[in-house]
């Protein structure tokens, strides 16, 4: 064959590989919670359909499926769950769909840290009771994230492998750059100053990854009952330490973090977003904007 024939074959098998899938062709994709369908779609593009179970500014922990979940399940190719026991409803919806989509852990490979870690108590959750599911909160660990969701994606459609590699290196690359800002925002604050009261135990990665304590009253999962002595210890500690800011968490309730700093003086710095993306019109409508948002948020109220 012609080797100019040879390379415009090349070209236009390339260009076909890099066009948008027709709707009805497209991979359809579940995603248990919005954080996980960012990545899905950062990596699948316009080869994927993604339907998100909990949506934005929705509490996964304690999240219940619908008849319609069900069917989005039954419907799919793949279902991305984060595992580490966060979504401790799911295997009974996936049971009940009746579906045979093939059910990937995102947080596979992940170096887990102990529920029981830092501050704050752990909470059960059932055979992974012991660890702490939140690890997207370490940038580190969101590449992870992507590198299974891409495998997985390739295995179910060949056919869009060039594609897949090409948006998850390209979104890689954006995560390299959001690790670099978060330790230059956060070498920004004072050691003495890297203590942090939140809603829920939520930021353990987070804390390991850049250097800053969290301290939360309720444990990794916002299910877990906040008793009288956990306030008193975080107040104790409060006074003792003198933290000068408390936050607030998109998914949890306000007056517990209101009442602990009308009786420390702390004040509020900020939301912090731990769990749950919000809106195309808030202020983390994507995992690199929360990210981001967070650690500007306790950059501006802890460096002065």
């Amino acid at each position: 064959m012609n080797i100019m024939i040879r390379i415009a074959i090349a070209v236009v098998s390339l260009l076909v590989a890099a066009l948008p899938a027709r709707a009805q062709e497209r991979i359809g994709v579940v995603a248990s919670f919005s954080i996980l369908g960012d990545f899905v779609r950062n990596v699948g593009g316009d080869r994927v359909a993604v339907t998100t179970l909990v949506g934005p500014t929705g509490d996964v922990h304690v999240y219940t499926p619908s008849p319609r979940d069900a069917k989005q399940v039954a419907d799919a190719r793949l279902v991305v769950v984060n595992g580490l026991g966060l979504e401790g409803w799911l295997p009974r919806l996936v049971q009940s769909s009746g579906g045979k989509a093939t059910i990937v852990t995102a947080t596979k490979g992940i170096k887990t840290r102990d529920a029981d870690e830092g501050d704050s108590h752990g909470h059960s959750h059932g055979k992974d009771e012991h660890a702490d599911p939140h690890a997207w909160q370490s940038v580190a660990n969101a590449k992870i994230y992507m590198s299974n969701i891409r495998a997985a994606l390739i295995a179910a459609d060949p056919a869009g492998e060039a594609v897949y590699r090409a948006n998850a290196e390209a979104y890689l690359g954006k995560l390299d750059a959001l690790d670099r800002e978060v330790r230059d925002e956060a070498a920004k604050i004072p050691p003495a100053a890297r203590k942090v009261i939140s809603s829920h135990d939520a930021f353990g990665y987070f804390a390991d990854a850049y250097g800053i304590t969290f301290i939360a009253p309720q444990g990794v999962s916002t299910e877990s009952e906040v008793s009288a002595r956990d306030v008193a210890r975080i107040i104790k500690q409060i006074r003792a330490s003198k933290i000068p800011a408390v936050f607030l968490e998109n998914i949890s309730d306000p007056r517990l973090i209101q009442r602990i700093a009308a009786e420390t003086g702390a004040k509020i710095g900020g939301t912090l977003y731990s769990d749950s993306l919000t809106a195309e019109n808030g202020d983390a409508p994507t995992y690199i904007d929360m990210v981001r948002h967070n650690i500007r948020t306790l950059t501006s109220a802890l460096a002065d």
